[in-house]
């Protein structure tokens, strides 16, 4: 088959994709060792952290109690997404996740660029993740012991200290996790998955006990740009649920289990979320929540009357954004083995350990890129930019769904968008909605990155190109390997 399609795009087909990763057989080396619970552990683990142990505040300073509706409007947004993510993780289930279903679809230029946005989504967001981990970690230590870390030593230059070694720690501690076994890392992470769910029901049976109908008023002051502004920043607390299709090729029966536990993921998430913003703010009020950190070991705290809860509150973040950055990481290697492959990125993203059957080289690579924003970068730069970053590759997937049903109408496909074409539409809609809410200094920030990603394409990507070398060697009358 020719790797271009008729428009001059490198693209390659389903099947080809599926064949090259062995997904339906064993993949490169990677084991299948995945059950749905544990996907569905593995998505929570992914999502459910800094976004709301952390972010909730800064939502709050933006749509007061209204923030309930930012977070529903976050929520559909990923709806909407999460179909279309759904359908092309049981239509292609490699490791690639966006980046694989742009290649499907849309070509190899596009692919590459969402492999660079997706350095945001997973690479990026692991660094406010961690810097997130620091500010609980501190909150743990004070009720544990009255006694916090210096600022010189758990924050970094933008927010009033020197290096966030806290941040650099949990990276290093995931690696390690990462690089011994998915079946150990699975595990860890279904464990902290249960955990955290366990905490916010907790935080959830405290701060109900002090709800006052009065704290959500005036529900909206801020008017429909408040709640778009909060909705932005909310939809960083969802930015994860993708990482299940990045397991595709160490999941059993990929096919039924990858759909399955996105929408699984997504329903438990949205329900948690949308609970524990209406019980902080019914408990205190949104002036109390806005612009805190550790903002619901402050409500527990404020709801007691004492630093024991709050103290239970802030090890369950502590152990949550943990698993965050276990899955999140784990994400951002197999995108990059995935690249890898194709020759877009260097061959040593690719190797496997025959020993762990993980790609060693590829996550202490990660773990050393990713500790730098990690210990010198503040949570708010960060958090922006992985946002615009996800946002675009979300509105990509609804575009590749559309364009692989009129490319592949035959493609097996164990999920179907319901509604089709409104559905994708919409997801593609809502997903400009909320990257128009992220101000005018993003969309800069976010044309730079785009900008120093074509470059390398054109540089880098285009030249090791395996599939263009593939064709060639066909033209040329040799044997592609």
């Amino acid at each position: 088959m020719s790797p271009k399609s008729p428009n001059g795009l490198r693209i390659k087909s389903p099947d080809q994709l599926v064949a090259e990763s062995g997904a339906d057989l064993e993949g490169h080396g990677l084991k299948r060792t995945m059950g749905l619970f544990q996907l569905v552990c593995f998505g929570v683990g992914a999502i459910v952290g800094t976004g709301i142990f952390v972010g909730l505040s800064d939502s709050v300073a933006e749509a007061g109690p209204a923030v309930a509706v930012s977070f529903v409007l976050a929520a559909v947004t990923c709806i909407f997404t999460a179909f279309s993510f759904a359908e092309l993780g049981g239509a292609i289930p490699v490791s690639g996740s966006s980046y694989s279903f742009a290649y499907a679809s849309l070509g190899e230029r596009v692919a590459f660029l969402v492999g660079w946005c997706l350095f945001l989504e997973y690479g990026v967001s692991v660094s406010a993740v961690a810097v997130g981990w620091s500010q609980y970690l501190n909150e743990l230590l004070n009720s544990l012991t009255g006694w916090e870390l210096p600022a010189a030593l758990s924050a970094g230059p933008g927010e009033g200290g020197a290096v966030n070694l806290p941040a650099v720690v949990v990276i290093l501690l995931a690696a390690v996790l990462l690089v011994r076994g998915i079946r150990e890392s699975a595990g860890a992470t279904a464990a902290m998955a249960v955990l955290k769910i366990g905490i916010l029901l907790l935080f959830l049976a405290i701060a109900f006990t002090a709800f006052e109908d009065g704290n959500l008023t005036p529900f909206a002051g801020a008017g429909v740009s408040g709640i778009t502004a909060g909705a932005s920043l909310a939809f960083f607390s969802f930015i994860g649920f993708d990482a299940v299709t990045t397991a595709g090729e160490e999941v059993k029966d990929p096919r039924r289990n990858i759909p399955l536990a996105i929408m699984i993921c997504i329903g438990v998430v949205t329900l948690l979320y949308v609970a524990v913003a209406l019980a902080a703010i019914g408990a205190l009020g949104s002036d109390a929540v806005a612009d805190k950190p550790a903002a619901l070991s402050l409500v527990v705290n404020e709801v007691t009357g004492s630093t024991v809860g709050g103290g239970v509150i802030a090890f369950g973040a502590v152990v949550a954004i943990a698993s965050v950055v276990l899955a999140v990481m784990y994400g951002q290697t197999r995108i990059l083995m995935s690249m890898s492959r194709d020759g877009l990125m260097p061959r040593v993203f690719e190797r496997v350990s025959p020993r762990t059957s993980t790609p060693v080289a590829n996550t202490w690579i990660v773990a050393a890129v990713v500790a730098v924003p990690a210990a010198f970068s503040s949570l708010d730069v960060v958090v922006g930019l992985t946002t615009i970053g996800t946002l675009a590759i979300m509105a990509v997937v609804n575009i590749a769904v559309l364009a692989l049903r009129r490319s592949h109408p035959g493609l097996r496909r164990t999920f179907r968008v319901p509604f089709y074409p409104v559905s994708p539409l919409l997801g593609v809609g809502f997903c400009l909605y909320l990257i128009w809410g992220t101000g005018w200094s993003t969309w800069v920030q976010f044309a730079v990155f785009l900008a120093v990603g074509a470059v390398v394409y054109a540089l880098y990507g285009r030249r090791g190109s395996r599939l263009a070398k593939a064709a060639d060697q066909a033209l040329n009358g040799g044997s592609a390997q």
